[in-house]
């Protein structure tokens, strides 16, 4: 097979860690991602840090760039604090609610509201997220949060294989 045509069938994926890091653990998904950007993920895997960049996001998103993203973030469900969930959103129209957009806010939610009204093709989107003890304003991330960011990078190593179909790094 020619180089670009091998170039042409990787699979490329976005780890998308997003969070505002004044906000005690909501910097959760900016933790993962700087701790995985120095990491080997494979070809055609790209790990950023967006921090509160929802729009950015949004619209890399919708660019066509990537078949399949994984967004990081701290997460709310009620379980315990450092509770880690892999979340597969619907991605339909309607799955959306229309709502306000605040850039400094940027939930999956806000970021999935967003890439519906300005459209694009979206690929398989997982959200890592871990239960947050805290997110009043605070920098660093509560001791459960911190403790589950090994277990959350084992978890995006794993989506990231089925998602690639590549061995999964270690």
């Amino acid at each position: 097979m020619p180089s670009g045509a091998a170039r042409e069938a990787t699979t490329r994926v976005l780890v998308a860690g997003i969070g505002n890091i004044f906000l005690g653990d909501d910097g959760f998904g900016v933790e993962v991602a700087n701790r995985m950007a120095r990491e080997p993920l494979g070809d055609g895997v790209e790990v950023v840090d967006f921090g509160i960049r929802g729009i950015h996001l949004a619209y890399e998103l919708s660019g066509g760039r990537y078949d399949a993203a994984i967004l990081v973030d701290a997460v709310s469900r009620g379980e315990p604090p450092g509770t880690l969930y892999a979340i597969e959103p619907e991605l339909s129209l309607d799955a959306v609610p229309e709502q306000a957009t605040d850039a400094h806010r940027a939930t999956p939610d806000v970021v999935l509201a967003m890439l519906r009204r300005i459209g694009g093709p979206v690929g398989r989107l997982v959200i890592v997220g871990c239960e947050p003890a805290t997110t009043e304003e605070s920098m660093g991330l509560s001791a459960p949060v911190a403790a589950s960011i090994d277990a959350a990078i084992q978890m995006i190593r794993r989506l990231v294989s089925e998602m690639t179909g590549a061995a999964p790094c270690v």
